[in-house]
């Protein structure tokens, strides 16, 4: 059986189990999306996305629940991971925030960026944009962004996918891809099934 988990401590979890149900039937493929919350459901998965939300409060339930080490262990292994807005802040190897700095919070840090927390402002600030994604297609991909990180630094296994004015949105490092934005929200199914499609060759 091939199992997509959702890590399911904080964030959009409902909406990314929705967004992968949505783009599981585009591409009618048999295959079971769960919510991980304990280290051993990590050796089920053939695939695992990790929402947008608070990623401190993420990464310190991950951490105290001995998930983060499990899940780094497997992404290493090979386990396509889709992280989006705070699942990317959890991914990359360093994180600060726009307006304190640098911050100690747990990382998986399997990836080579570097991001900025809240880059473009706090809630009051979230926004939508048409961002061209180009292994999507020619036609734009609406892109939620809320209290959005941005990356600021790639290393050199690391493929940008898109970018606005201010940076990257977009990345993809072999089997992990990470977006600034909120693909589980734009009621667009092609992010998704590019996911199933090239990373996780489903």
């Amino acid at each position: 059986m091939t199992v997509i988990g959702v890590l399911g401590f904080q964030g959009d979890i409902e909406e990314h189990l929705e967004a992968w149900k949505m783009a599981l039937l585009d591409e009618k493929e048999d295959v079971r999306v769960v919510v991980v919350k304990r280290a051993e459901q990590i050796e089920e998965l053939s695939a695992v996305s990790i929402p947008g939300g608070e990623s401190t409060v993420i990464g310190s339930l991950a951490e105290r629940l001995k998930v983060i080490s499990r899940l780094k262990e497997a992404i290493l292994n090979g386990l396509p991971t889709l992280g989006t807005c705070a699942g990317m802040i959890v991914l990359a190897k360093k994180s600060k925030d726009a307006v304190v700095g640098d911050k100690d919070q747990p990382l998986v840090g399997v990836m080579d960026i570097e991001v900025e927390r809240n880059h473009f402002g706090r809630q009051p600030d979230s926004f939508e944009a048409q961002v061209s994604i180009p292994v999507l297609g020619e036609q734009p991909f609406l892109g939620v962004f809320i209290r959005a990180p941005i990356i600021t630094h790639v290393g050199a296994a690391v493929q940008p996918l898109a970018s606005l004015s201010d940076g990257i949105v977009a990345a993809r490092q072999e089997n992990i891809v990470v977006t600034s934005f909120h693909p589980e929200l734009a009621n667009d199914t092609r992010f998704h099934r590019y996911f199933l499609r090239e990373i996780a060759h489903l």
